[in-house]
């Protein structure tokens, strides 16, 4: 007889670190997780004892309401050195010109636009001026108010100073964070992430981080919603697998600092920003668990789907993550992206379709080249096109789908696009319309040439409607 031997896992996985990122991760999205720095620091079978390992202060971050459905529920227990609410008071800071939380009609420093619009990338701060993450925050525009639980809103950051004794607490929304130049070396209470170009970070309501800058200057976008948080979107008759899969997305194991020197933390609360100054490090967290937890996702590990037999499916195939609304089935916000793919077109019209949305849809580009359009796209800018603003690609591009030998092709091969699109109406900010210095408008004349060529085959139209029994057509 043979003999039978047996192996027990001794941690469980982790992705494992590179050079580029010295970082551990546990896998998973929406998941449970539980963390400890220090081995057998978490309370067992109970969230808060009389009294915790090490002297550690329990403490409850809620981002969901408590009665929030079991199945939607987000919450955290963590256990740290010092509670947060050991802190000296809040004091109003100036306002930031160019950040804005409100998109009603009503507040005269936001715009309607009909019409397209584009950025072309914007400047880094010179050397001269140091600009943090939260200094260099920019809004474009957005839709509802934080107060109402209900909207968005699209920033633009550029920075060249790593954000020291300083954090920063979101408390109107999820932050979505995109690099586009430059990696962010971000700690939050939960742990570490280091997120290159082409990876997305989602750092949730409430929750305290500081972004250093690894590579030196840095640029990128962010969407912010209000109300809901971001999640996988639905797969239907795709099955259980595809499009972002749940595995690769990444959050932190607890990490903790031993710091009791002077600190500020800086509040954002219905677009306001607030500080408030304390005698420890926020980042003291030795253990916790929980579902409200940060996590990071490389977009190259996205699954893409569409066979293009006879036509295109809808965009919707390429969404990674979606935010709901209190409308059902009408997304408060999807993120989408557009990178390199096979794409086997048999006797369709390859490239998107021309098209009128009734979403509001909002494009960048993290690297690469996006064609076919006519507003010099580039790595760090940002298109606009409101709800039903007809658009679609220019007439060279038109021409040579429609005469080219269908098959096999690789698309976007090395080009990382994005877009934000919302079932909102979207309105641009006055930094956006007016303090950019980046702002232009499509060309229209790319579609000049899309004339009405039906006009040419007019006889055989006569002719074909003759044989039905049909009058001609009249022309002038």
């Amino acid at each position: 007889m043979g003999t039978f031997g047996s192996a027990s896992a001794q941690s469980t996985f982790s992705v494992p670190q590179d050079v580029k990122d010295p970082y551990r991760y546990q896998v998973g999205f929406g998941n449970r997780f539980a963390s400890e720095a220090i081995p057998g620091t978490l309370p067992y079978a109970q969230n808060n004892p009389q009294k915790v390992k090490y002297d550690l202060y329990a403490e409850s971050l809620n981002g969901t309401p408590f009665v929030t459905p079991r199945r939607d529920n987000q919450s955290a227990w963590i256990y740290r050195i010092r509670p947060s609410v050991a802190h000296q008071g809040f004091t109003e800071l100036p306002d930031n010109p160019d950040l804005e939380s409100c998109f009603l009609p009503l507040n005269p420093k936001v715009h309607f636009s009909p019409t397209q619009l584009a950025w072309y990338p914007l400047d880094i701060p010179a050397d001269s001026t140091k600009v943090d993450f939260v200094a260099g925050l920019k809004t474009l525009g957005g839709n509802g108010d934080p107060t109402l639980r209900e909207g968005l809103a699209v920033h633009i950051y550029a920075a060249n100073e790593s954000m020291d004794k300083k954090a920063f607490v979101n408390s109107d929304g999820d932050f979505l964070i995109l690099p586009q130049q430059g990696r962010l070396d971000i700690q939050t209470e939960f742990g570490k992430l280091m997120v290159r170009p082409g990876e997305l970070v989602v750092v949730q309501r409430g929750i305290k981080f500081k972004v250093g800058l690894p590579d030196g200057p840095v640029r990128g976008y962010i969407l912010e919603v209000f109300g809901s948080h971001f999640e996988l979107p639905d797969l239907g008759p795709l099955g259980t697998h595809g499009l972002a899969n749940p595995r690769d997305f990444e959050s932190p194991v607890a990490s903790f600092d031993i710091d009791q020197s002077a600190w500020e933390v800086v509040y954002k609360v219905g677009g306001k920003l607030f500080i408030c100054k304390q005698e420890h490090t926020p980042f003291d967290v030795v253990a916790w668990h929980g579902n409200y937890v940060p996590y990071k996702y490389a977009m190259e590990k996205f699954i893409h789907v569409g066979s293009i037999q006879r036509d295109h499916i809808d965009p919707s195939i390429f969404c990674v993550l979606t935010a709901r609304s209190k409308t059902p089935g009408a997304p408060l916000a999807d993120f989408l992206i557009f990178s390199g793919r096979w794409d086997i077109a048999s006797g369709t019209f390859r490239p998107p379709y021309y098209h009128r949305n009734c979403a509001t849809e909002m494009m960048g580009l993290i690297y690469g080249d996006y064609g076919g359009r006519s507003d010099q796209f580039a790595p760090g800018g940002f298109s606009f096109e409101n709800g039903f603003c007809p658009h679609g690609v220019s007439y060279d591009e038109f021409k040579k789908a429609t005469e080219a030998e269908l098959g096999p092709m690789r698309v976007h091969e090395g080009t990382l696009a994005f877009m934000f699109e919302s079932s909102m109406q979207v309105t641009i900010t006055d930094f956006g319309m007016k303090r950019t210095g980046k702002l232009h408008e499509h060309e229209p004349k790319m579609w000049d040439d899309l004339k009405g060529q039906f006009m040419n085959h007019i006889d055989q139209v006569n002719a074909d409607l003759k044989a039905a029994g049909l009058p001609p057509l009249e022309t002038q």
